[in-house]
């Protein structure tokens, strides 16, 4: 069995889908599904149960799991809202669930993969490679994330067992609707065109960018989900990996290539909120060195590709079941 925290929301249900499309429905789900309409994600895939966090948190060591054996456990359930500022919810979200599933992962000698954040690279102004001294923390939501990093560096050396973590850079793709302000540019860029919108509003220059120049490591959530499946599949060594494309595109270069997908728009630039100064990354750009260096050779899907393809899932309907 496969368990797959978060995994009615954005990655983890993608993780679901590519597990489903090889053949695995042995997968317990754990999430929230809350009020909205993320349970959408789940209505096209297969799985053996779901359960809620807090049952599953109470429940931790305890459970035979339906005396299967677990293969891995996918960890995407943290709070992802960077704009999150209560830090005990985000502490006891992000920081100590994590603390409890890696623990039980420990003791059971059970895979261990979890979703980390570049966020905890803060301005970037140190780098993007996965170390102490290219780390800050601009927020409270990339405080929790990089306490949860520091946490695992204690065990990461000594443990019996796969414990994989994946700083997530700037992922978009299907199944990310119900994140509302929380979705990518993609997502927001379709639905205000898709009511009417003939503009593309990106923020004027800031801290020396000009006017939609700022850059950021744009990845599918297909190539997301693909290096979390082979991190499964692979022997490689313990440890924080980036999960990026290694390649920064400016936002200028992302509402091109919507406007040649959808064959309209103009540009529009908006002024620079001023509760995002100093919180704000205007460049991102994945160092991916360490994860080729362990063996992975997969090549990312091109930006126009990604776009077009994901734009064509969104005219469907935007989730695996209307595909």
């Amino acid at each position: 069995m496969i368990i797959v925290t978060g995994g009615a929301g954005f990655v983890g249900s993608n993780i679901v889908h590519e597990l489903n499309n090889q053949g695995r429905t042995d997968i317990l789900i754990v999430d929230n599904l809350g009020n909205g309409d993320k349970y959408k994600n789940l209505i096209g895939l297969k799985f053996i149960d779901y359960q809620h966090m807090d049952d599953f948190i109470k429940t931790l060591g305890k459970s035979d799991f339906f005396g299967l054996d677990i293969d891995a456990i996918f960890h995407e359930g943290a709070c992802a809202d960077t704009l999150e500022q209560d830090l005990g919810f985000l502490m006891r979200r992000n920081y100590e669930y994590s603390k409890a599933l890696l623990n039980f992962c420990i003791n059971r000698q059970v895979p261990f993969i979890y979703a980390s954040s570049a966020s905890v690279y803060g301005n970037g102004k140190k780098g993007f490679m996965e170390r102490e001294d290219c780390e800050e923390a601009l927020n409270q939501h990339a405080f929790s994330k990089l306490l949860f990093d520091r946490y695992v560096r204690q065990f990461i050396h000594d443990a019996h067992s796969k414990i994989i973590g994946l700083r997530y850079f700037n992922v978009f793709g299907p199944q990310e609707m119900h994140k509302d302000k929380m979705a990518s540019i993609f997502y927001q860029i379709y639905r205000r065109m898709k009511l009417g919108g003939k503009f593309i509003k990106l923020y004027k220059g800031t801290d020396g960018y000009k006017d939609g120049e700022q850059k950021r490591d744009f990845i599918y959530i297909k190539d997301v989900v693909k290096i979390n499946l082979w991190c499964m599949e692979n022997n490689l060594p313990n440890g924080i990996y980036n999960c990026g494309t290694g390649q920064a595109h400016t936002f200028n270069e992302v509402a091109q290539a919507i406007i040649s997908t959808v064959g309209s728009g103009k540009i529009e630039y908006t002024p620079f909120p001023d509760e995002l100064r100093g919180k704000y990354q205007n460049f991102t750009e994945a160092d991916m060195s360490k994860l080729t260096n362990v063996g992975y050779q997969e090549n990312f899907t091109p930006l126009d590709s990604a776009v077009r393809e994901y734009f064509q899932i969104l005219d469907k309907g935007g989730y695996f079941y209307n595909v």
